[in-house]
């Protein structure tokens, strides 16, 4: 693939695609939008297909193809590679690893290298390359124990007033980069901590440049003795009701190893974090994972499956293999 981030692909390209698409072949159009991605031959040499006369629509879906092959998609028990937490997840998700999630993040969404994760959670009926593709992406940070003692004090609105003057400043850096401005438009889901299972989730609504769909922001954090395990939904407004009907299932897969659980937590052994509740929910995550979730809705707008996602190829090509 071309070192080149979605959020900086030439507009003239994306203006010219919308005019010849009412008047040319849609395998023309899939063309146009992603010769600048790399997606053409030159990336993609006959060895890679087989055949020196492969057409480049071909090409591209052969790709799509190969990269969907490579993936180790897991179900069971998962430890994750930090060692503090294992995954238990049932047939209708699938955990890619670390490696994996990193093929998906920057070769397919176009994201910039360097986003190290523990790795990812799919619905089991979806690629990454779907229209409809959602993800949750999982990080750990080790910042100490997280006193919960301001859970049940904080004022929410005020939070997210302050949180979006942050958003704003981070939207005047992110313009001056070269990205799309953007917008926290408010609580998609108002924050809610779970003291029993010292879980905390909530949702923000994030509007990116002039994007006709926003984004779901949706974050979950659990808190463990030595650090907070993120786990953040990568999807669109549009999915909240989807989203909404597998928060339970997504909150009840992970947890910590014996050893690192919550109320394991010793003072005399074991650092506290320099924050509390609220630093996690307003925290610093609105540039990073507003890339992510700007780079999925890029495809979501002007993928190859909603291109061609009515092609004879696509069920063939992307049935899910057995792992």
């Amino acid at each position: 693939m071309c070192d080149i981030a979605l959020d900086s692909i030439d507009k003239r390209c994306v203006i010219a695609a919308s005019f010849l698409e009412r008047f040319m072949d849609k395998w023309l159009l899939l063309l146009l939008l992603f010769a600048p991605m790399g997606l053409c031959a030159e990336n993609l040499s006959p060895s890679d297909t087989g055949n020196s006369d492969v057409s480049e629509e071909e090409k591209v879906v052969l790709w799509a193809k190969s990269v969907w092959d490579s993936l180790d998609r897991k179900t069971g028990v998962v430890e994750l590679p930090n060692g503090v937490a294992t995954l238990k997840v049932p047939d209708t998700f699938y955990y890619l690893n670390p490696s994996d999630a990193e093929k998906v993040l920057v070769e397919v969404w176009g994201n910039p290298p360097g986003s190290k994760t523990l790795g990812m959670l799919f619905p089991s009926m979806v690629t990454p390359f779907d229209n409809g593709a959602w993800a949750v992406t999982i990080e750990y940070e080790e910042d100490g124990y997280v006193s919960d003692e301001d859970a049940d004090k904080l004022d929410y609105d005020e939070l997210l007033a302050q949180m979006q003057d942050d958003a704003e400043r981070a939207s005047r850096e992110r313009i001056n980069q070269g990205y799309d401005s953007l917008e926290l438009v408010g609580w998609a889901a108002s924050p809610f901590y779970d003291k029993a299972e010292h879980k905390l989730f909530w949702a923000k609504e994030l509007k990116f440049g002039s994007q006709a769909v926003n984004t779901l922001n949706y974050n979950i954090r659990i808190l463990g003795r030595k650090g907070v395990l993120v786990l953040n939904f990568i999807a669109g407004m549009d999915q909240k009701a989807v989203i909404d009907k597998q928060l339970d299932t997504v909150l009840a897969m992970a947890d910590f190893k014996p050893g690192q659980r919550y109320e394991e937590f010793n003072p005399e052994l074991d650092k506290v974090a320099a924050y509390g509740i609220g630093a996690l929910v307003a925290g610093n995550m609105l540039v990073k994972t507003g890339l992510l979730a700007a780079a999925l809705m890029f495809f979501k707008k002007f993928g190859i499956f909603l291109v061609i996602g009515i092609g004879l190829l696509i069920p063939k090509l992307f049935r899910r293999k057995t792992v």
